[in-house]
């Protein structure tokens, strides 16, 4: 117990107990469930925020227990209980959330959180605390600036993770204080969550420049503006989909260290973060041309259609992650004004259909490793492998024969002295089309094969090969 002597120990949820907040995990977790529930949260909000509460604790389907719990805190609240206190958990979180985790933890003799009517937080939760308690009878662990009311009628407060300027709230409002520091702030998270890994797949932008022979200083830069676009909305959406994945990435023995499925980055930072990038990059396009702009928007829409309902949707899933590689090409023909090729279209759509399948081939055999008969928020069945693989090699393969069918076509000979040097670009793709797709067969793929390529030895080497026949074309 306390240096104060108090036999009673409250305790506040979201970011104290819990690394997360149940408002947004509720919030996003209805959202992936059913696109209507925005509106729904509003008419529900016009009530009050209770009421919104209650209405996205019914509407979503948040697991509690995979939610990323304060080690320190089940600590601190377990040895109280040693030394004879009572710990009790008051949150500004629906009820029902509040039983669910009180339920599932086992370490709090009472819960209590809002009811669709009354909404526990700040001096309200004071009220009932003292109400229930007695004045000056209990310590209080909290986390936010709406807890100094609770601070100032508590015997003693506890801080968590809390900020110098609010320590110093705390220290001001009870006279004994305790501050508990768990983890340090850092940007790193914040660089994770942008995912800079991937921003390799926008290079394509700059296809139709290469693939044209226009080395002009304004088509570079068209088209390098045209990449920090893509980089900016595409992280918007890694954000999103982040956001939407969080029980599945909790439940995935990778992913669940992501950072807002960790609890690394608050839930209320993701969601900002969700929009400032998408608004950033939209503002950028809109710089580039309108016909840019209107193909960022396409991506956009398509992305978050993906994230909330398309990724779910066998075959449909693929085809549509193989159209976001391809719109990259295509948002690069209409910021620099390049006419695209209907060669360079049909090998991107086939290409990218292949390791959309590779991608989903490697999730499936990671999920026969685990146990599990589906891949987790996937449409798929571990009975699907055999076909998911034929998928991916057969794409494959038809993206090898549109290049070699490419290297007799008359743009080809207007733009390379030696057309025929382009046949060993089939061959390098046929090549490492089948090993990628073996790699994922033998379960040693644990990343994005775009990523993956990115690291791999050979992959490099392929690539390099590829340069070079490219360039042995064009200058011998």
């Amino acid at each position: 117990m306390g240096e104060t002597g108090a036999r009673v120990l409250v305790v506040d949820l979201d970011g104290t107990l819990l690394r997360s907040d149940m408002l947004y995990e509720s919030f996003w977790s209805a959202l992936g469930r059913d696109w209507r529930s925005p509106v729904l949260s509003a008419l529900s909000l016009l009530k009050g925020r209770a009421a919104l509460k209650q209405y996205l604790a019914e509407a979503s389907a948040v697991e509690v227990t995979n939610l990323p719990y304060e080690p320190a805190v089940l600590d601190y609240i377990a040895k109280w209980r040693q030394d004879g206190g009572r710990a009790v958990l008051v949150t500004a979180s629906d009820q029902q959330f509040a039983d669910r985790i009180g339920g599932h933890l086992g370490i709090f003799d009472e819960v209590h959180g809002s009811d669709g009517t009354r909404n526990l937080k700040s001096a309200e939760k004071a009220r009932f605390i003292e109400e229930r308690f007695g004045p000056g009878s209990f310590a209080y662990m909290g986390d936010a600036r709406a807890d100094v009311p609770v601070w100032a009628r508590a015997a003693q407060a506890i801080t968590v993770n809390a900020p110098a300027s609010l320590q110093r709230e705390a220290e001001r409002a009870c006279s004994s204080t305790e501050h508990l520091v768990t983890r340090q702030p850092s940007w790193t998270p914040y660089a994770q969550a942008l995912r800079p890994h991937q921003w390799l797949k926008n290079v394509l932008v700059f296809l139709p420049m290469l693939a044209a022979h226009q080395w002009t200083m304004e088509t570079f830069l068209a088209s390098a503006l045209a990449f920090v676009s893509f980089c900016l909305v595409a992280s918007s959406v890694y954000v999103l989909n982040d956001l939407l994945d969080l029980s599945a990435d909790r439940a995935h023995p990778r992913k669940r260290n992501r950072p807002f499925a960790s609890g690394s980055i608050g839930l209320a930072q993701g969601t900002a973060m969700a929009v400032g990038l998408i608004v950033l990059g939209i503002v950028v396009a809109a710089a580039i041309s309108a016909k840019f702009l209107l193909v960022m928007l396409l991506y956009w829409v398509l992305t978050t259609a993906y994230s909330l309902n398309l990724k779910r949707r066998m075959v449909i899933d693929i085809s549509v992650l193989a159209a976001l590689y391809t719109a990259r090409i295509i948002a690069g023909g209409a910021a620099t004004g390049i006419e695209l090729s209907m060669y360079l279209l049909a090998f991107s759509a086939f290409f990218f259909l292949s390791l959309a399948a590779v991608k989903r081939q490697a999730e499936l055999i990671d999920s026969v490793a685990r146990g599990k008969l589906t891949a987790s928020g996937r449409g798929y069945h571990v009975d699907d492998l055999p076909i998911i693989s034929m998928i991916a090699i057969s794409a494959g393969y038809v993206s090898a024969l549109v290049m070699a069918l490419h290297v007799n076509s008359p743009e080809v000979a207007r733009l390379y002295h030696r057309p025929e040097a382009l046949w060993g670009v089939s061959a390098v793709l046929l090549y490492w089309i089948t090993r990628t797709v073996m790699i994922a067969h033998r379960g040693w793929m644990h990343d994005d094969p775009v990523v993956f390529a990115a690291k791999d030895r050979i992959s490099q080497i392929c690539f390099l090969l590829i340069l070079g026949f490219v360039i042995g074309g064009a200058l011998l």
